[in-house]
């Protein structure tokens, strides 16, 4: 696909592969990747609504805008008043919109095929549901969530999703109140 709508900080961009833009400042550090949210993906005429790729972004630096100048005037009062402000700003830059990822989970299948034996005549096929093992992830959005917002939500998620979520607080972000409201839920989980 040749585009992709992400959100980030609560703005909709229209990103394609190699492009940089600015945002609203974000808590990742310089260098670092992160996985935005993906609304849309489109291009070669066709559109995708309710995508499963993954866009890659990395992090390049962390800056100030432009300064900006607000002026107050009454007239015959005396009355003036200047203020202003830079907006922090992070740049990103879009490393791949799905492809990568897809291309290494391509040569990851490939390996154990072919290292495996081939199979004898009686033996039994593998059941469908060994075939596609699916992994949980943390609820789509989870990254842009405040604690306050997890501790609203994370009583309706399924148990995979929230050791997802647990497992991602510990590796990335690693907020107290996230963390605690994740393991009162998975306690509350395993007591039912």
């Amino acid at each position: 696909m040749s585009y992709a709508i992400i959100t980030v900080g609560g703005k909709q961009y229209r990103v394609q592969e190699g492009e940089r833009l600015l945002v609203d400042r974000l808590k990742t550090d310089e260098g670092k990747t992160f996985s935005p949210r993906v609304l849309l993906v489109g291009g070669d005429g066709k559109t995708d609504l309710s995508p499963t790729l993954t866009v890659t972004a990395r992090v390049v630096g962390h800056e100030l805008g432009d300064k900006v100048r607000i002026g107050k005037y009454k007239r015959r009062t005396g009355y003036r008043l200047h203020n202003g402000h830079r907006s922090r700003l992070t740049r990103i830059e879009i490393e791949a919109i799905g492809a990568k990822k897809a291309a290494a989970a391509k040569k990851a299948e490939a390996a154990p095929k072919a290292a495996a034996p081939a199979p004898k005549e009686d033996a039994p096929a593998p059941a469908p549901a060994e075939a596609h093992a699916r992994t949980a992830h943390p609820p789509k959005g989870y990254e842009d969530m405040s604690i306050a917002e997890i501790k609203e939500h994370v009583s309706t998620w399924r148990r995979p999703n929230v050791e997802a979520a647990l497992e991602y607080e510990k590796e990335n972000a690693n907020r107290k109140g996230a963390i605690a409201a994740l393991e009162s839920a998975l306690a509350e989980k395993e007591s039912h």
